[in-house]
């Protein structure tokens, strides 16, 4: 898991790229969750946090650019 100090050094196409990974790996854990085949149930609580910690800091930075 990384936290918000790893994104914060992240360009742009950096965090997208992230962003689409911890997607990916958020639909394979919905999956495995499913079937009944998960292993490390509190991942995808990290995964989401993650998620949104992106999304966030995308927001203020696209917010600052608006702001220029």
């Amino acid at each position: 898991m990384a936290n918000k100090t790893d994104y914060n050094g992240q360009s742009d196409d950096q965090l997208a790229e992230s962003l689409g990974n911890l997607k990916r790996e958020q639909f394979n854990l919905r999956f495995q969750a499913a079937t009944s085949q998960l292993e490390k149930p509190s991942r995808v609580r990290e995964v989401r946090k993650d998620i949104a910690r992106i999304k966030t800091l995308q927001a203020q930075r696209n917010a600052a650019a608006a702001a220029k």
